[in-house]
């Protein structure tokens, strides 16, 4: 099986640098990564430096709280897509959904897939700060709101990605929504394991080594 094209090579990093991002590209590039995930910043630079590769460009909206209006993201998705953004990774109302605002959650989700306009739209909700019934309930406001993907999380919070979630996620979805894993998968052995259960993407900044099948507990 070809594991590559499961990776979103990922650097969400506050102090990353050009040269980063252009190691990031490269190496996404090198081993046909399916993206690069990155801040909308550098949205437009990694476009140009993916210029005619397959790797696609993704990146993160209301990143890492979710905290921001609706508008607000509606903007950024509008804005990133603009710039080159072929995914969008979008962090929901954490809070609304703990409060049980259901609707509000579903709705911002709806508006998010409206303002993307046909790109992929995949949906953290930061499964560390949740519950059981919260995931599950996620799970099902994710699929009514009509996004692509259910994601377990940003990686700036508690914890990131566990096998447990995934098969929950399994449970809720089956195949009417896709699954993205991050934060946490380390070894290429934990990939494995994410996509026996059901994982369509892994996010990591690991990519490289995991491929080659080397460890590395510093990731994301």
């Amino acid at each position: 099986m070809n594991y590559n094209k499961y990776i979103d090579h990922t650097n969400l990093k506050q102090n990353m640098t050009t040269k980063d991002l252009e190691i990031l590209c490269k190496e996404a590039a090198e081993n046909n990564f399916a993206s690069v995930c990155v801040n909308p910043s550098w949205i437009t630079k990694a476009a140009e430096l993916l210029k005619g590769t397959d790797v696609m460009v993704c990146t993160v909206i209301g990143f890492p709280l979710g905290a921001s209006t609706t508008e607000v993201k509606v903007f950024e998705t509008i804005d990133a897509i603009s710039n080159g953004a072929d995914e969008i990774d979008m962090v929901i109302n954490i809070s609304a959904l703990i409060d049980g605002r259901y609707d509000y959650v579903e709705n911002e989700i709806k508006k998010i897939v409206e303002a993307a306009n046909g790109k992929t739209v995949k949906v953290i909700i930061e499964t560390c700060l949740l519950t059981e019934a919260q995931k599950r309930k996620a799970c099902q406001l994710i699929l009514s709101a009509g996004a692509h993907f259910v994601k377990t999380s940003t990686g700036f919070s508690t914890s990131g990605a566990t096998f447990e979630d995934v098969i929950i996620f399994k449970e809720e979805v089956e195949e009417k929504c896709l699954i993205k894993a991050a934060g946490g998968v380390r070894t290429l052995e934990d990939l494995k394991k994410m996509i026996e259960l059901g994982a369509n993407r892994i996010g990591t900044s690991g990519g490289v080594t995991i491929i080659k099948g080397v460890n590395n507990d510093e990731q994301y």
